[in-house]
């Protein structure tokens, strides 16, 4: 890469300026080239229209030109039904191949603060009342009191004997 020669910067503008121009012109060309297929179009399907004086000329010109609007219109809803039936088609391929790869995007779901109670009757519906009170189907034990004998002594019994006596200490 070394040995090669880098171009210049003065040389880089005029290549891109002589290459928008080439692009210019075969727009340029491409654009005429369509103008000329649409009038060619146009003039086969649409010939100018002569205006007879006669009214039975003009009542049979109103016939064709009525006959000429019913093929095309019956033409244009054929065209419209099989580019739906694409349509439909490619979006149920493109469902198909996204199952098939098995990506897609769960959407996030938002934290709903709902008692239990609620949640069952959302799910059942308002019929039926279902009480959740967990605590009422429960078992009522009674706990046995154990007395302790007072011979183990109480602490608190203690430090008041022992207030007593200190007591009788400081009234000597």
């Amino acid at each position: 890469m070394a040995t090669e020669k880098r171009l210049s910067a003065r040389r880089k503008h005029t290549l891109k300026s002589c290459m928008l121009v080439v692009a210019g012109n075969l727009l340029d060309a491409e654009a005429n080239v369509k103008a000329k297929e649409r009038e060619t179009f146009l003039a086969e399907k649409c010939p100018p229209v002569e205006l007879p004086y006669s009214r039975d000329e003009l009542l049979e010109l109103c016939k064709k030109l009525h006959e000429q609007i019913t093929i095309s219109e019956d033409e244009r809803y054929s065209i419209e039904f099989k580019l739906n039936m694409v349509l439909n088609e490619v979006r149920d391929l493109n469902i198909k191949i996204v199952d098939l790869r098995g990506k897609f995007k769960r959407p996030r779901l938002k934290k709903v603060r709902m008692s239990a109670d609620a949640m069952l009757k959302a799910l059942l519906g308002s019929k039926h009342t279902v009480n959740m009170d967990l605590r009422a189907n429960l078992k009522q034990v009674k706990k046995e009191v154990k007395e302790e004998p007072a011979d183990v002594g109480d602490w608190r019994k203690n430090i008041e004997d022992k207030a007593d006596r200190k007591k009788m200490f400081e009234s000597s």
